[in-house]
């Protein structure tokens, strides 16, 4: 496989039809090397348009859906982030480009290391990769900039919602199959959040995060 025609591909026939178009974005795709981050048994689809199977049952997001929601988080250089759902570290490593630091929380012990290590190799130093439950998030080091779900989850807890700074921004894919919407969550006061749907799709569920309450009657 030529891996620099195949990543050419990626971007150009699956990702910039997605509407990702911020020349930054496409350009930080073309440098971050994904295949670095895909577990060496599937190498071969790191550049395919699915989800490719990491340990524990967790897969990696579609690459189109990664670059479209790092788009829409218009993370600025000056900003401190949180990710929740570590993975493999490739998001993590997208955003640690971008950013000022990274914190990404993993709940998976075989995950975190892995996530780690690859950004260790990959000379990604402004991450740092916490083995922890990420539903309540990391309130010792916010209020964030930015926080993501890199996956889906039925509700955003509120208590990531609160370690939001006003004008900060969060992204993630909320909803049930068979559609699940990714949506954009902004703060825009202290009690205020503005909340814009991007596009559907459908995410594996990240670990730690109870299901809505169910209604009785």
């Amino acid at each position: 496989m030529n891996i620099e025609q195949a990543r050419f591909n990626m971007i150009e026939q699956q990702i910039r039809p997605w509407d990702v178009l911020d020349a930054g974005v496409l350009q930080l795709l073309a440098v971050v090397k994904r295949e670095d981050f895909v577990p060496a048994a599937y190498r071969g689809i790191a550049f395919m348009d699915t989800e490719v199977p990491l340990p524990g049952g967790q897969k990696m997001l579609a690459p189109r859906v990664e670059a479209r929601l790092l788009q829409e988080l218009k993370v600025a250089r000056h900003e401190k982030v949180l990710e929740v759902g570590a993975g493999s570290g490739f998001m993590a490593a997208l955003l640690g480009h971008r950013a000022q630091k990274v914190f990404s929380l993993e709940i998976n012990p075989e995950l975190a290391a892995l996530a780690a290590a690859n950004l260790k190799r990959a000379g990604v130093t402004n991450v740092t990769v916490r083995e922890q439950d990420g539903a309540q998030g990391f309130a010792a080091e916010g209020p964030f900039d930015v926080i993501l779900l890199s996956g889906s989850v039925q509700e955003v807890p509120a208590a990531l919602l609160a370690q939001l700074k006003v004008g900060g921004r969060l992204a993630a894919i909320v909803g049930a199959e068979p559609v699940m919407q990714a949506q954009l969550i902004t703060r825009v006061g202290e009690k205020d959040f503005r909340t814009v749907n991007l596009f559907d799709t459908v995410a594996p569920r990240l670990q730690g995060f109870a299901a809505a309450q169910a209604f009785s009657f």
